[in-house]
């Protein structure tokens, strides 16, 4: 026997269904700045590659936020590969600031200059997707986000030839509630011709 639940009811509970369900979910650790130069970091889970060429992500601003206007206002951002590393600092960003206060000043999270967009990018970081404003859409509560990837950086010790490593680059995920995935076993399977 299965739970039915409908979602078209305000009450349902659909976020917090989609939040358990669509598991697990890469996390884009985005970095800001605001018109006045203002940093901000902060992770959202409802992300994804839009295109494979032109490049081209998607992630999802549920209800507005920092991020969001930041971006609607400069028109960039720069994802940082969310890590096993910094597992606490990436929950810590998720805290509740002020606009005016940077979160990674105030966590102590090390920033350096990104390559081609204003917004820096997370030192500990080990992959970055540099990104300018492609569009938006509205979608009830919440907005989805299309930036253009202008450059992508990968630290050399992630690479294995022409590809990062999976397994150095020990991505998280986030998963239902106040759950989190580690860094899952790896499994090579051939596509078949």
């Amino acid at each position: 026997m299965r739970r039915v639940i409908h979602t078209d009811r305000p009450d349902a509970g659909a976020y917090a269904l989609l939040n358990s369900l669509v598991v697990p979910r890469p996390i884009a650790w985005i970095s800001t700045l605001s018109a006045d130069g203002i940093g901000n970091l902060a992770p959202h889970s409802f992300f994804s590659v839009a295109c494979a060429n032109p490049p081209i992500v998607s992630w999802t601003s549920v209800r507005q936020k920092d991020t969001l206007t930041n971006v609607l206002a400069t028109g960039e951002f720069v994802v940082n590969l969310a890590t096993l590393p910094d597992m606490d600092l990436v929950n810590a960003t998720s805290a509740t600031f002020e606009p005016h206060h940077d979160e990674a000043e105030a966590l102590g999270i090390e920033m350096e200059p990104s390559e081609r967009v204003a917004p820096p990018r997370v030192v500990s970081s080990p992959a970055s997707l540099e990104c300018t404003l492609h569009s938006t859409i509205e979608l009830g509560d919440s907005v989805l986000v299309l930036g253009d990837v202008v450059a992508v950086t990968v630290v050399e010790e992630a690479m294995d030839g022409d590809h990062p490593d999976f397994a150095k680059l020990q991505t998280v995920s986030r998963l239902g509630i106040d759950e989190w995935g580690l860094p899952p076993a790896v499994r090579a399977v051939d596509r078949p011709n």
